[in-house]
């Protein structure tokens, strides 16, 4: 019981120490990108804060994982996202993948915004924030992996809270996206909304690193009605807007399935992914906030709030179009 009691001690330290940090700390400069859409600053501070070793990587289940969803529990809050059913945390339970094991509980994330329209659809706009913890003694971080796509989804909740959508929007912070996409699985199989009426996934896993200056819009070979709209997108934004690795001839280059957006399109749901290829840093202790490439990260979510403004912005005529047909296999 004493060790019990100690360890609940330290994890409330742990929270309110990180939970002042993610307002206080100073981040590093960008060496020249403005971002035109959200604060970068702010931006930064949270995924520092995010990738810090105090947090030990976020593995599901553990302390550090706990201290990760207070800190967006509270950032969430702040920013004038809506709880549903009167909170943000949406538990669920999954299997050991290891098998054998007991059930495991994780812990999603769900804030919503209501859009303007009055006959609207739903986009969910999501990214996970558990990673992979401590392993042999070395902490994995995640900085790009994925507090990343963490800290690029609050910023596009920060700008249709301040810019309100045509349709309802959910950004939701999944768990156990590391022990085989268990959050979004278990999102899609009990959503806390109508099921019939969550037109859109935007998926954001990794999307802060690239020696090429690159990022990928992963679907559109499942839905071809999407390429226009990439196309157009591609031509104005800040990064590199590339499509590709979704053929089932990319082997294991396919991402389709990869990432928490595969629950969505299993379910016949359209995505796009927006994520860098694989770097020396991915899936290793060396994926830390100071490896990131700032201009990069900054531009390439000032694309994603392009994508998920325009996704918004067409919605009805992309659907009028066929985006709701099946899919390409």
């Amino acid at each position: 019981m004493r060790l019990i009691t100690e360890t609940r001690l330290l994890l409330v330290a742990l929270i309110a120490t990180l939970a002042l940090a993610a307002r206080a700390r100073t981040p590093p400069a960008a060496s020249g990108y403005a971002p035109q859409h959200f604060d970068g600053d702010r931006l930064l501070a949270l995924v520092e804060t995010l990738s810090d070793d105090r947090l030990k990587g976020r593995e599901a289940g553990t302390p550090g994982n706990a201290a990760a969803r207070a800190v967006l529990v509270d950032e969430m809050l702040r920013i004038g996202l809506a709880p549903i059913g009167g909170t943000f945390e949406h538990p669920f339970t999954y299997g050991d993948m290891r098998g054998g094991g007991p059930d495991q509980t994780g812990i999603n994330l769900v804030g919503a915004i209501e859009g303007t329209s009055d006959d609207t659809r739903t986009i969910v706009v999501s990214a996970h924030y558990d990673h992979l913890g401590v392993r042999n003694g070395a902490i994995y971080n995640g900085a790009d992996d994925n507090a990343s796509g963490v800290g690029a989804v609050l910023a596009i909740a920060r700008f249709f809270l301040e810019v309100p959508p045509g349709n309802d929007v959910l950004i939701v912070l999944f768990d156990a996206e590391e022990k085989g996409l268990a959050g979004a699985a278990a999102f899609v199989a009990d959503p806390p909304v109508p099921k019939t009426r969550i037109a859109f996934n935007l998926n954001l896993d990794m999307v802060s690193k690239s020696d090429r200056g690159e990022l990928y819009a992963v679907g559109t070979y499942h839905r071809p009605i999407l390429v226009p709209l990439v196309k157009e997108i591609a031509e104005q934004a800040p990064v590199k807007l590339l499509m590709g690795h979704d053929r089932p001839e990319d082997g294991d280059q396919d991402w389709t399935l990869l990432s928490d957006h595969g629950p969505f399109h299993r379910a016949g749901i359209p995505f796009l992914y927006l994520g860098v290829e694989d770097h020396p840093e991915y899936h290793q202790p060396t994926d830390d906030f100071d490896t990131i490439p700032v201009d990069f990260f900054l531009a390439a979510t000032d694309t994603a709030v392009l994508i998920a403004k325009t996704i918004d912005e067409r919605l009805d005529a992309l659907f009028e179009e066929g985006l709701g047909a099946d899919p390409a296999p």
